[in-house]
């Protein structure tokens, strides 16, 4: 689904890059991208050899669902490919651990494409928070109020373990779940609820509610569903001593103990959905040549990405279980 997105952040970025080949199972069904890539034409084929034998391929980006990743991604670290790696890592905290492990053996460059961090209202919240400006962060709140129709799940056994490794927590909140870590830092225990509402056949959650220690000392909460119709926005709350910051794709609002209020918009014109996500995709892309050129962490790597990982599995715990459990 997320494939065209890459092909045309890579078209942006000819001056850093050239996309030389497509894998793909079905070449011929991927053939079509290539419209999208305003360049010497990639090659498109089903042989991954194609890419492990070229010594000019310094990275990859691997798209595919986590099911099939551990295998692949030991091919491109045997050959020496730096990983740019959709999310999630893999379907499960043992398999993550197993695709960072493997990355860090072969010395290889690993990157988890979490573009919400690339937002401008993001980088905004995380210059505010790194200056101090809210004080202390008191109380943070998540939400993911997401709409997938039944359709979404009847295509390629999405929603199931097998395939995804959960459901909406690991496929569409991990996207909020990481950039609240990323502003917040750590949770260290959680009580939580998950379940399928009757409004989907799926085998995997469409709804997750939890409550959240976070190791700061502040308090939170996290709300994330595909049930709930229409389609919402993703929002994170963060309430500090002096203000309270309300964090969007579309503005970050700040509310000041004062009285007085700021709004920050982003510089990309978002009535365009798809030129927007291009352009998330492209400036993580971007990061992580620079990470590979300069021998750097790129912006989210798979450590880092191991985070939300740890916090989805702990959710997942305290459901089953019906009790508070905390993140390790």
């Amino acid at each position: 689904m997320i494939a065209k997105t890459h092909v045309m952040a890579l078209s942006a970025l000819q001056s850093r890059c050239q996309l030389k080949a497509v894998v793909s199972t079905r070449p011929s069904r991927a053939q079509p991208l290539s419209a999208f890539y305003h360049g010497a034409a990639p090659q498109f084929t089903n042989d991954l050899s194609v890419v492990l034998e070229d010594p000019t391929i310094k990275c990859v980006i691997v798209a595919t669902p986590p099911s099939v990743r551990l295998d692949l991604i030991e091919s491109l670290t045997q050959a020496g490919k730096h990983i740019l790696l959709e999310k999630p890592l893999a379907r499960s905290m043992d398999e993550s651990q197993q695709v960072v492990d493997l990355c860090t053996r072969a010395d290889v460059t690993l990157g988890v494409l979490f573009q919400h961090r690339m937002w401008d209202t993001s980088i905004a919240a995380k210059s505010h928070l790194d200056m101090g400006k809210l004080g202390k962060i008191g109380l943070v709140n998540i939400e993911a109020p997401l709409w997938r129709p039944q359709s979404y799940y009847d295509e390629l056994e999405r929603g199931t373990y097998a395939r995804d490794g959960g459901g909406v927590l690991i496929t569409q909140a991990i996207h909020t779940i990481d950039l609240a870590l990323s502003l917040a830092g750590p949770v260290k225990r959680v009580q939580a609820m998950t379940a399928t509402t009757p409004l989907h056949d799926m085998e995997a959650e469409d709804f997750a509610v939890a409550g959240l220690q976070f190791e700061s000392g502040a308090t939170g909460s996290l709300f994330a569903s595909t049930a709930t119709f229409p389609h919402g926005k993703e929002m994170i709350g963060l309430h500090g001593e002096y203000g309270s910051l309300q964090l969007g794709a579309k503005a970050m609002e700040l509310c000041w103990r004062d009285g007085s209020t700021e709004t920050v918009t982003p510089d990309v014109d978002l009535s365009h959905p798809t030129a927007s996500k291009c352009e998330w995709h492209k400036r993580v892309i971007e990061n992580f040549i620079d990470a590979i050129e300069q021998g750097i962490a790129p912006m989210v790597s798979g450590s880092e990405a191991l985070e939300s990982h740890r916090l989805i599995e702990a959710i997942t715990a305290s459901s089953r279980t019906g009790r508070a459990v905390a993140v390790v």
